[in-house]
């Protein structure tokens, strides 16, 4: 399938957090992606409605409306990833999310357009209740993920395919999103799934790590925690979200690599 569109929808993932900025917006695997189906199409559009901090319900509510009227059939190409913000709530309802994921899926497929959908890793490079919490919730998303996949005949990406990603050298600071190097490797391994030209570099591991001294180890997790962890507290205190008040990058139909 060669697709001449490209609509975008999720959180920051999808919106390209922590890559490089091109434009003041972060670019991300997904503007990455587009340039290469842009390649092999002579009127290629993009869009991309994903908004940092949205979770599952609200790219339900907000996004996938939007989308409706740009759908131009199988070879427009639908991205959903939503759901992980949701995993990482004290007050997360598996059930219910599960529901909402099926039902956003249901209506994105009853388009016409070619969905693509992702699980995540769901072990992280650490011990203890966090992790175990982690890998419980995540594991049991990515079940319900790939029953949906199926179900509509989803084009699947599997974070299971990619175990690059629990390097933590492709993982920005911040330890949630993806660096630039992490952007560009997604974007590639997208490209490989779809069956467009890729390069084949996205699979080649990085050399072992170097350990580093415990005083630095120390350092980082004290500037980590001043800078990302307190104000993401402190937000939740407020009922505040890192999205609050942004717009999206592309909402109409960009034309791509021209």
């Amino acid at each position: 399938m060669k697709y001449n569109r490209f609509i975008v929808l999720g959180d920051s993932f999808s919106e390209g957090m922590c890559d490089e900025k091109v434009n003041g917006e972060y670019r991300g695997w997904a503007d990455r992606a587009a340039d290469g189906l842009a390649k092999e199409s002579d009127d290629f559009t993009y869009l991309n409605f994903a908004i940092r901090g949205k979770l599952l319900q609200q790219v339900i509510d907000d996004q996938i409306p939007l989308v409706k009227k740009y759908v131009t059939g199988k070879q427009t190409l639908i991205s959903f990833h939503a759901g992980a913000n949701d995993c990482l709530r004290p007050n997360y309802n598996p059930e219910l999310a599960k529901q909402r994921y099926h039902d956003g899926v249901a209506e994105l497929a009853a388009t016409g357009a070619t969905i693509m959908l992702f699980t995540v890793l769901d072990r992280v490079d650490a011990k203890g209740k966090t992790a175990d919490l982690w890998h419980q919730r995540f594991s049991d998303f990515n079940i319900d993920v790939r029953q949906t996949a199926k179900k509509y005949g989803a084009i699947l990406n599997e974070a299971r395919d990619a175990l690059w990603l629990a390097d933590r050298r492709f993982i920005h600071t911040d330890r949630l999103h993806l660096n630039v190097e992490g952007h560009w490797r997604m974007g590639e391994a997208v490209l490989e799934k779809l069956g467009y030209p890729f390069d084949a570099g996205w699979r080649k591991p990085l050399p072992p790590a170097v350990p580093k001294p415990k005083l630095k180890r120390t350092m980082e997790n004290i500037i980590w925690i001043v800078t990302f962890v307190i104000p993401w507290i402190w937000r939740r205190a407020r009922g505040k979200s890192s999205g609050d008040g942004r717009s999206a990058k592309f909402v109409t139909p960009v034309l791509w690599g021209k």
